[in-house]
Order: structure tokens, then C-alpha cells, then sequence
């Protein structure tokens, strides 16, 4: 029956229905488009959300701590009417805050020393007020431990102030970093310019050259020897120290040293302010920058000056002492360095009766003994190699004069020596001594007899010579005097002797009279004679007598024993 109504009504009033059913379905859709919208709602709200978690956590997770005023929206009606005050985690584990993120900015400020905080207040009421940004740097109270800090406010686009936050880096490393490497620049600058003062003071010029060979460092020294206005003017010209001639005192040795890589020297004349100098320059390769291929020179010019002058009187000094040398009785030869004959004179030649043909040939030192062997005259020895080897040795043996003698089987006793030559080698001297030494040995034994003559005497001798020192005396004269040897061979003078006579007057009142009586009666040109009373015997008579070459002979003859 209902349905019969329903159909009743909807042919009675159709139109009724249509509105119906169109009102239904317009409910319906507004219905799925609002459902539609707050799923939309949702989603936006829920990725809103999910970015400002990610954003808070990025901001955590920055090594930056910050400090933020967060203001109410003006745009809005907004009913956080009030300033909120943020401190992010990291700042407060930077500033080692007990309250951590609800720290306040006072609690924030006092972690740095006095004078800071009221800095950094000052800085924060300028930033809220006028929103002047900042940034500076503070030490931590009681740390070693540097902060900066940058104020800046943050607007939307719209003009609205979101908020000012202070950012608190931790820039500690950095800074100690940073002033490390400035002590190691304080340090590297202090030690270049030591070793500039070193070089800018050396006495002679000094220079750099890079591969190519074109100065790129140089003293001051080298600026004034190569007339250039300052150290830049040389690197940018090229100055070079010159030749009398003009040339390049040191490129052509730069060059050869580079070519072979070693040093390389070379001697030369300049002009220097009008006076001549002899100059020695030297170049010295060495691989730049760790590179084998890539060879530097580094050159020096040193004065030779002196050196070329002392060389110069040498060199005349040696040929007029040669030309003495050659001129003397005594043989003389200089054997160089290499053993060769250099120089003889005539003597030397007529000694060893060797012919001027041999000794102009510059024979070595073993040639010329084996000359002499041929002819004869080197001393017998049992084996000849063996004495050879011994005399070329001396050649690196002898530093200083050394004396010896030659007994030749004609015999002939020849007096040698040898003394190393300035320049190396040996200097030879021969002496032929035979005469002397026959000499000689006759003059001993004519003292040997004189000996034996007073030994044998009945009376003490005493014989000074001119001096007054004690020359001989006899075995008569240590008995009667109980003189010792050993002081009487230490040649005393004749008062220290007299002297020794002291013990044998104790009764004497005053010796040093009596001694100097004694002394008197001696030299005395008329007293030759007089009698001295000892404690032990009654008398000793003392006899005085000069000799043609002022000597005194004193003879003492016990007159009562």
C-alpha cells in the first residue's frame, strides 16, 4: 500500500521529486567534497608537520647552537600574544647549561667574562629594538674556548617578523689553527729574514739561478758589482757581473756546470769602483723542486785579490831563493810532487858527478838513485828495491826537516837533509862533511888527552871560558873540594862555584866578603897567587892565569895536609 502511495504521489506531483532527488544528490556531493577536502586537510597538515620536525631536526643537528626570540604573528589574530625564548640543544651543550634548552638568555650571557656579556646585551638589544645584525667573537668564562656569535632577524615575505636568533658557533679550533699558522708565519718570516740579513752581509756577491739561468735571487752585494739599482732590478733585467772585456763574468760557468752537474770555478779580472780585483767565481748545480730534470745553479765570486798577489811574490821569492841556491857550495834539489827532479844547482850536479843531459831530462827520485847505484856511490845496502821503496816513501812521510848521513863506499861522509816543498814535494840538501867530520874527530881526541892530562895532575884544575861558566875540571879538584859530577856538569858559573867552597870556611865571620876577596884575587891582572886557610887543613894556595881567548884556568895546590 505504501508503494501504491509513493506511486500516487510522484504522477500527482512530478516536479516534486525531480527537486528531491536533486537536492539528494547535491547533499551528497558536498558531503564527498568536504570529505575530499579534509583529506586534502589532512595530508597538508601532515606533511606540514613532518617538515617542520624535519626542519627542527636539521637545525638540531647543525654544529651551529642558536638563541631565539620568536614573535606572535602580526598578520593574525594570533593568541600567543607574547615573545617566546628558544635555546637549542646544541648551545647548550657548547655552553654547558644546567637548564639546558630552558636556559634564558641571561643564564646564556653569563657563561662569558663581564665586559662580554655586557657586549653581547648591548648587541641582542640592538638586534630586538632595531634589528641591526651583528657578529663577533668571545672566549667562554674560565675556557679556552672561542665563540662567535651573528645576531640576524628573520622576516617573511610579507613583512611580518618571525624572530631574531643569535647563532653560537664553537670556532675554537679554527682559531687556535689560525694562530698556530700565523706563530709558524711569525716564525718562517723571522727565520727568511735571518737568512736575508745572512746573506744581504756576506762580504762577496751571491746569486740564484733557475733552470734557464737567469737570476732570480741575489745579495746586496752582487747589486753593487753589477751596477744595478736594486735586487728586483737585477731578477727583472738580468744584470750580470762583468768582465774587464764585458762579458758575463759567470753564465759561461754557470752554463758548464749545469751541462755537466758539477761545480765548476773559474778565475777572472773586474773593475770595481775604479780598482782591479782578481776574482774566482763559482757555480754549484743542484736539482730544484725535487725534479732530476730540472737543474738550478747557485754561484758565489770570491776576492782572490790577496791571494793572486801573495801567489805572484811567491812565485819571484822562490826563483831568486832558487837562484841563491844555486849560486852555494852545498848541493841542492827539489823533487816535486810527483818524485821529478824541478830544480838543481850546480853543486848538487858536480857532487854526484851526474851529467846536465840526465838532469835536464826531470828524471824521477827513483832514476836518480838508480844513477847513482850504476856509478857507485850509494851507500852498500844488502837489498836495493828494499832501500828504493824506503826512500820514495819519504815522500809522503817527511813533514819537517829531517837529518841523516850517507857513509858512500868511496868514502865520503855526505850530510843530508830533506824538508817537505811548500808547493809538495821534497827540498834535498848534500853536504859532502868528510873533512869536517875528520876534523871533528880529531879536535875530540885532542880534548880527550887534555882530559887525561889534568886527570893525572897532583893539583885541582877549574877551566871557565869567556863567559865565566865552568868548562872542564879534573878528578883532583872533586877530591879536594868534595864537588859533586852532576852539578859540575851543569856548567855553573864561577860564583856558584866558589860558592861550593862555603862549607870548608864555617869560622869565617862573613863569607859573602871573603867570596867576593876571593873573586877579586882572581881576576885580578896582578895577583896570580894566594893562600887560602880551610877549617880541615892549614892552607890551600890558589894559582890564576888567562888564556889568549879569555878563558881562566884556577889551580888549587894543598900547601900543609
Amino acid at each position: 500500500m505504501t508503494k501504491n502511495l509513493l506511486i500516487d504521489m510522484y504522477y500527482a506531483a512530478p516536479q516534486l521529486w525531480y527537486v528531491m532527488c536533486f537536492v539528494l544528490i547535491a547533499m551528497v556531493s558536498f558531503i564527498l567534497y568536504q570529505f575530499i577536502l579534509l583529506l586534502k586537510l589532512r595530508q597538508k597538515n601532515y606533511f606540514l608537520n613532518r617538515d617542520r620536525e624535519r626542519y627542527a631536526e636539521t637545525l638540531y643537528a647543525s654544529k651551529d647552537g642558536y638563541f631565539a626570540f620568536i614573535y606572535p604573528d602580526q598578520k593574525v589574530n594570533d593568541p600567543r600574544n607574547f615573545v617566546r625564548e628558544r635555546c637549542s640543544r646544541r648551545l647548550s651543550i657548547i655552553l654547558n647549561l644546567e637548564l639546558g634548552t630552558n636556559s634564558t638568555l641571561e643564564q646564556v650571557v653569563q657563561c662569558f667574562y663581564k665586559d662580554d656579556a655586557r657586549k653581547i646585551q648591548k648587541y641582542v638589544d640592538m638586534l630586538r629594538e632595531e634589528g641591526v645584525s651583528f657578529e663577533d667573537e668571545f672566549m667562554i668564562k674560565g675556557q679556552n674556548k672561542h665563540i662567535r656569535l651573528s645576531g640576524t632577524r628573520i622576516n617573511g615575505i610579507d613583512g611580518n617578523v618571525y624572530c631574531d636568533m643569535i647563532w653560537f658557533r664553537d670556532v675554537s679550533f679554527e682559531k687556535n689553527k689560525i694562530t698556530n699558522l700565523e706563530e709558524k708565519k711569525q716564525y718562517i718570516d723571522n727565520q727568511f729574514d735571518n737568512v736575508q740579513d745572512l746573506i744581504d752581509n756576506l762580504p762577496y756577491p751571491i746569486w740564484l739561478r733557475d733552470e734557464n739561468l737567469n737570476i732570480v735571487l741575489c745579495n746586496k752585494k752582487y747589486v753593487e758589482y753589477s751596477h744595478a739599482k736594486n735586487k728586483e732590478d737585477v731578477v727583472h733585467s738580468g744584470a750580470e757581473i762583468n768582465e774587464i772585456s764585458g762579458v758575463s763574468i759567470s753564465k759561461n760557468v754557470a752554463l758548464l756546470a749545469k751541462t755537466t752537474n758539477k761545480q765548476k770555478k773559474q778565475t777572472s779580472k773586474i773593475v770595481i769602483n775604479g780598482q782591479r780585483f782578481a776574482v774566482e767565481v763559482i757555480e754549484t748545480p743542484f736539482h730544484s723542486s725535487d725534479r732530476l730534470d730540472k737543474i738550478s745553479t747557485v754561484g758565489a765570486l770570491i776576492d782572490v785579490s790577496e791571494l793572486d798577489d801573495l801567489k805572484r811574490n811567491f812565485k819571484l821569492h822562490q826563483n831568486a831563493q832558487l837562484e841563491i841556491l844555486g849560486t852555494l857550495g852545498t848541493g841542492f834539489a827539489v823533487f816535486d810532487e810527483r818524485s821529478n827532479l824541478a830544480f838543481y844547482n850546480k853543486a848538487f850536479g858536480s857532487l854526484w858527478g851526474l851529467d846536465d843531459v840526465l838532469l835536464e831530462s826531470n828524471p824521477s827520485y827513483a832514476m836518480f838513485l838508480e844513477a847513482l847505484r850504476e856509478k857507485r856511490i850509494l851507500p852498500e845496502v844488502m837489498d836495493f828495491i828494499a832501500f828504493k821503496n824506503e826512500e820514495q816513501r819519504a815522500f809522503s812521510s817527511i813533514i819537517e826537516a829531517k837529518q841523516d848521513f850517507l857513509y858512500l863506499p868511496n868514502e865520503k861522509t855526505i850530510r843530508r837533509l830533506r824538508t817537505p816543498h811548500p808547493m809538495g814535494g821534497l827540498i834535498f840538501a848534500y853536504e859532502d862533511v868528510s873533512d869536517n867530520l875528520a876534523t871533528s874527530r880529531a879536535y875530540q881526541g885532542l880534548l880527550k888527552v887534555q882530559q887525561e892530562t889534568l886527570d893525572n895532575l897532583f893539583d885541582a884544575v877549574l877551566m871557565f871560558d869567556n863567559s865565566g861558566h865552568l868548562k872542564s875540571y879534573n878528578q883532583q879538584y872533586k877530591k879536594i873540594w868534595k864537588a859533586d859530577d852532576a852539578f859540575l856538569q851543569t856548567q855553573p858559573s864561577i860564583v856558584d862555584v866558589i860558592n861550593l867552597h862555603k862549607q870548608f870556611f864555617t869560622k869565617v865571620e862573613n863569607w859573602t866578603v871573603l867570596r867576593d876577596d876571593i873573586l877579586k884575587h882572581i881576576y885580578s891582572m896582578t895577583t896570580k897567587s894566594f893562600v887560602l886557610n880551610r877549617d880541615d887543613v892549614d892552607s890551600v894556595e890558589v894559582l890564576s892565569s888567562d888564556l889568549s881567548d879569555g878563558s881562566i884556568i884556577i889551580t888549587y895546590r894543598i900547601v900543609n895536609g
